[in-house]
């Protein structure tokens, strides 16, 4: 998990260096201006690392059921998280009609912002997948290792977010 961590820094590092080097070069269309910084949906996403370090430590001591708990409502913070980056692109493509093609600022918002939700979605898949397992029994303490590092991936994805934030919403304006 480490070594895929490293790597998606590498990967999250080049599309940052990108949206801050064309930032404020598009002579045309839309720019930085009409963005609008989302609060609720950030504190949704930043909040899921402490409901799946909370659901990581019932696990590890035998707590099937609060497991199972915090686990669902990680994966509900971060639905959430991806349902205002929905509204907001489409507010965005219908109201102010920037699209990836508009200009660079479009071309590398939506590439650097949809990185980010893509990682937020392949999250929600493999953490829908152990919720799953745990439904059905098959998540016990013993687990409590392996689950532990898929919660290593979705702090990873929180803290690329924060550093998209403050590149998108703050520096890059």
């Amino acid at each position: 998990m480490l070594c895929l961590i490293a790597a998606e820094t590498a990967i999250f590092v080049i599309f940052i260096v990108a949206y801050l080097f064309y930032a404020g070069k598009s002579l045309a269309g839309p720019t930085t201006a009409i963005l609008h910084l989302p609060v609720f949906f950030t504190v949704c996403l930043l909040s899921s690392s402490l409901t799946i370090h909370t659901a990581v430590k019932s696990l590890s001591s035998g707590n099937g059921r609060a497991f199972a708990f915090w686990w669902l409502v990680t994966i509900v913070l971060g639905a959430s998280f991806l349902v205002g980056t929905a509204f907001e692109w489409r507010h965005l493509i219908r109201d102010e009609g920037l699209t990836i093609r508009t200009n660079l600022f479009g071309t590398t918002y939506y590439s650097l912002v949809g990185l980010h939700a893509f990682h937020v979605t392949v999250g929600l898949l493999a953490l829908a997948a152990v919720s799953l397992f745990a439904f059905f029994g098959k998540v016990g303490k013993a687990h409590a290792g392996h689950v532990d590092v898929l919660s290593l991936y979705w702090h990873f994805v929180d803290v690329v977010w924060v550093v998209v934030l403050t590149v998108v919403y703050g520096i890059g304006r």
